[in-house]
């Protein structure tokens, strides 16, 4: 097993010449019958298992590649990344005529004359051919002619965007007898405060985000991929990527075909500008934590991602110390640990990717890394570091939005807009040394976020001095229901969560999937009978009314007196609720035939959301879906979440059709449930909120300013001046609030 995962000859991860030239040949048969998004995927896997110095026809190989590439990207318009790919190819080759001459093309069509100029002059000069040189003669003279009508030079750069943000607070590390290590502020924290910066101390792409993904930055992948130079796993944005990855450039394997002498000094010092690659940030302190990867071996493709994390840690570790054995690992990087509370099944797993990924590792740092029991042990309580420390660096779909206006200003798609949703998707996993000392709560008091691989953590509410800061690990009161978040937090975390909203009771848990008193005058809940356990115990423990007084306002008191009245007034001796029963007035409820009426329910509105899926909407599946929410309201307490969900998919349907109207009502109920189960600022309902603006606007409702101002204001509190860097269409929506209104009411 170690040799199929070391051994360069039977790896699946090494470059191939010939595989490489196979897609290349496949790629311009499709390049030339007009297949151009074919073309361009094979021309990319060809470029990611091309050898670097492997030859084509008196050629390198991958600057031809890249070159062939360019070519497409100028047929299809897509200029800057055409002259990226000429440079790639110009940094392997400085002499190679055509890349000068479509490098000269493309910076004419994007109005760039200067450069254009000198890449065609260069092209002249490097030209073999009298045919060739006479064909680029005649180019430059047409665009010198447009360069002297013009005079106008336009400079297209990458601008990496800075933001202002206030310093960041110095927070304590305490110490609490419940919860361990975590973090406090020793002032008062504004809401909306950036709390916390910080860069990983190691991170790992996702295995499902490797083909869309920057295996560096994590952020998404351009059309124009640079791969790794040595094998054939990661792809990134940009050289700067690249380099900060792995510490080489593609320059390092520059041809021996330099430029002539003979040209011109000034063309010379274009020459090397333009083939120099300064990607590498002397600001950052960059460790290249692929390179000991980046062998050709399988091993990084095959082993789990948290397990791949801990190789570059430990990679990272015997590098900065120059031997493994000198110094404590565990205690540098001072995590936490659940080794005890594992099962002896994920110890055996946890001893043998250890085993493992040491004999790996080995094949790169020799007797830098020894094996034996203290190494192992190490290593094993690494990997359970990770997995109950690590950070998932999420993304939002990139998807999200397509119902931006045409150049005329008209939403035409606001469908697709309700189809797509602004969930966080996982697309890494990192160590954030500091980050890993915050605490854990399902109602949390802050926020992170993540820009690049740069975590952001901000506060979404006022905390007082002194007060815990507390991030969420997963699922959020409101989102889930008590038991399942228990229940998932103590088998990805190992611990057994006793926040306030676990332990205490809360109006969300109570109502996420409560079933309605049969009472047609009473608003209390009917367990079902997943939530008895959880939630009857809390109300075991509840020591009376007052209690609640005390707590956080998103608790809604008044709304507990009304669904649990009776509950609530009852001692702990005499409080004896059976289920099925009200816990407002007591009343019988048979939750047998609710149930049965629920789930039938429940299949047609699963039938309505893969009619949205497909967008075949017919006038049957919309009134079954119709029916069937009416049925979900007799039985379902007003604020359980189906409902809310099944508001959201009518609104979707009705949208998908045209009738907007209908659409924009059930977005408006399915929010107020939101409202009630997560709170009214909370960032699931700012992303609702984008949901019903886009509706209002398609219908010309001036409201739509109001909503747009509220869910920008939401956003700002989760995400500061990043939020319409995060959510750029923020700015179109306000930009068309602003034009239905004219009365420049949006904030």
């Amino acid at each position: 097993m170690i040799r199929d995962l070391t051994d360069l000859e039977a790896s699946l991860c090494a470059k191939n010449k010939d595989a490489a030239l196979e897609f290349k040949q496949k790629a311009n048969k499709c390049y030339f019958n007009g297949d151009y998004d074919t073309a361009l995927a094979f021309y990319t896997r060809a470029l990611r298992i091309a050898p670097i110095n492997a030859d084509d026809m008196d050629k390198n190989l991958v600057a031809t590649l890249y070159l062939n590439r360019a070519s497409l990207f100028h047929k299809i318009g897509l200029l800057m990344e055409c002259v990226r790919d000429c440079n790639r190819a110009l940094q392997i080759s400085p002499s190679y005529a055509k890349a000068w001459y479509r490098r000269g093309k493309a910076n004419a069509a994007l109005g760039i004359y200067k450069d254009a100029i000198h890449d065609l002059d260069v092209a002249k000069n490097v030209e073999l051919s009298l045919g060739g040189k006479k064909q680029i003669e005649n180019e430059l003279k047409i665009i010198v002619d447009q360069y002297e009508g013009t005079r106008s030079v336009q400079h297209i750069e990458n601008t990496v965007r800075n933001f202002n943000e206030p310093q960041q607070i110095n927070l304590l590390c305490v110490t609490d007898p419940d919860k361990g290590r975590g973090m406090v502020s020793p002032c008062d924290i504004p809401q909306a405060s950036l709390v916390h910066k910080e860069e990983p101390y190691a991170l790992i792409i996702l295995k499902s985000c490797r083909d869309t993904h920057c295996h560096y930055c994590l952020n998404e992948l351009p059309k124009d991929t640079v791969p790794c130079i040595s094998c054939s796993i990661p792809l990134y944005c940009s050289q700067h990527c690249q380099v900060q990855a792995r510490g080489e450039t593609i320059s390092c394997y520059r041809t021996k075909d330099g430029v002539d002498d003979s040209l011109p000094n000034n063309l010379k010092e274009y020459i090397a500008e333009v083939t120099s690659c300064s990607d590498s940030d002397p600001d950052v302190e960059c460790f290249p934590e692929h390179k000991h990867e980046c062998l050709g071996v399988h091993w990084p493709a095959v082993l789990p991602s948290d397990v791949v994390l801990a190789g570059r840690i430990l990679a990272k570790f015997i590098s900065q110390k120059r031997g493994y054995m000198e110094c404590n690992l565990l205690g540098t990087l001072n995590l936490s640990q659940s080794y005890l509370q594992i099962s002896p099944e994920g110890k055996l797993e946890l001893h043998i990717y250890a085993i493992v990924l040491l004999i790996c590792l080995q094949h790169s740092f020799g007797t830098e890394l020894p094996i034996n029991g203290i190494s192992l042990s190490q290593t094993i309580i690494l990997v359970s570091q990770i997995r109950v420390n690590a950070m998932a660096v999420v993304r939002m779909k990139s998807t999200d939005f397509h119902c931006l206006p045409d150049q005329f200003g008209k939403f035409s798609n606001i469908g697709d807009a309700l189809t797509c949703s602004v969930d966080q998707v996982p697309v890494g996993q990192a160590i954030y040394t500091a980050g890993s000392l915050f605490n854990h709560s399902c109602q949390p008091n802050i926020h992170a976020y993540f820009l690049s691989h740069t975590l952001f953590i901000r506060a979404t509410e006022h905390v007082a001095a002194g007060h815990p800061l507390e991030l969420s690990y997963g699922p959020q009161v409101g989102q889930w229901a008590c038991e399942d978040r228990l229940n998932f937090l103590e088998d990805k975390y190992s611990f057994r969560c006793q926040c306030i909203g676990c332990s205490q009771l809360n109006l969300s848990d109570l109502v996420l999937k409560a079933f309605h008193c049969v009472n047609p005058n009473c608003n209390g809940v009917v367990l079902d009978h997943c939530l008895d356990n959880s939630e009857l115990n809390k109300l075991k423990n509840f020591p009376g009314v007052p209690r609640m007084q005390v707590l956080d306002p998103f608790l809604k008191v008044d709304e507990l007196k009304n669904v649990a009245h009776l509950a609530l007034e009852l001692t702990n001796n005499s409080f004896n609720v059976q289920s099925g029963s009200c816990l407002n007035c007591g009343s019988n409820c048979d939750l047998e035939a609710s149930d049965k009426a629920r789930r039938k329910a429940l299949i047609c509105m699963k039938r309505l959301q893969d009619a949205i899926v497909s967008k075949e909407i017919s006038t049957t599946i919309l009134s079954d879906a119709s029916r069937a929410l009416g049925v979900l309201r007799s039985i379902l307490h007003g604020y359980n979440k189906h409902i809310a969900e099944a508001e959201d998919n009518l609104a979707q349907a009705f949208s998908l059709v045209g009738d907007f109207r209908s659409a924009r009502d059930h977005c408006k109920a399915s929010i107020k449930i939101l409202e009630m189960l997560y709170g009214s600022d909370h960032i699931a309902v700012g992303h609702e909120l984008i949901k019903l603006s886009t509706i209002q606007l398609s219908l010309g409702d001036p409201s739509a300013a109001d909503t747009i101002n509220r869910l920008g204001l939401i956003f700002l509190r989760y995400y500061g001046s990043h939020a319409d860097f995060i959510f750029p269409y923020l700015q179109t929506l306000k930009r068309e609030a602003n034009n239905l209104t004219q009365e420049g009411r949006v904030t």
